[in-house]
């Protein structure tokens, strides 16, 4: 059954990339589906930070849907693609050191969570990178390259390989879509003044 689950997970996942790249809002319905399965397989492998990660994802599912429309016109699909000061990026991976050191202390001496550190790493992270795909901040590709090329390792150590290979396939896909959206925001801001917002 697991199998089923972490292979329907995946389908969905990949729908919910592919639909993310190309900015359209229903990314979000297929986002929050293969959240809902992937619960269930991250607390079985004891994996409780990607479990508590994947409630959140289906949070911010509806919170991306409801922030995309809101910020789109009346003929688009989705709001326009932000660029941060990277003042603000080095705010937000502060506040996520902290709170990594925080998490992994708590499932490391109060649960039998494997990995502890590694797994809260993977998921402060992938919380605030989540947060900054719902508003559509460009750099959030980065992060996602960097999570997940690491939890091809964390989910091929628990045995989840299916769930291992999609994050291979997130790795590689992320830099087209950091590419692909980073092209369209110089495009669209190619006559204008380049605008930053924290």
């Amino acid at each position: 059954m697991n199998l089923v689950f972490e292979i329907t997970g995946t389908v969905l996942s990949l729908a919910f990339l592919y639909f993310l790249i190309k900015e359209k809002k229903i990314c979000w319905l297929f986002g929050i589906l293969g959240s809902l399965l992937s619960m269930y397989l991250f607390y079985s492998t004891k994996l409780y930070s990607e479990c508590i990660l994947r409630m959140y994802y289906v949070f911010i599912g509806f919170y991306g849907y409801y922030l995309w429309n809101k910020r789109s016109g009346a003929n688009k699909d989705s709001a326009e693609i932000i660029k941060w000061k990277g003042s603000s990026h080095v705010m937000i991976i502060l506040v996520g050191i902290v709170l990594v050191l925080v998490l992994g202390y708590v499932f490391d001496n109060f649960s039998d969570a494997k990995k502890s550190y590694f797994d809260a790493f993977t998921t402060v992270f992938s919380f605030l990178a989540s947060y900054l795909e719902a508003k559509k901040i460009l750099r959030t590709w980065v992060y996602w390259i960097i999570l997940n090329g690491l939890s091809i390792f964390l989910y091929a150590g628990q045995g989840l390989f299916v769930y291992a290979v999609l994050a291979a396939i997130y790795f590689g896909v992320s830099f087209y879509g950091y590419f692909s959206w980073r092209q369209k925001y110089n495009k669209l801001n190619s006559v204008s003044n380049l605008v930053h917002l924290p």
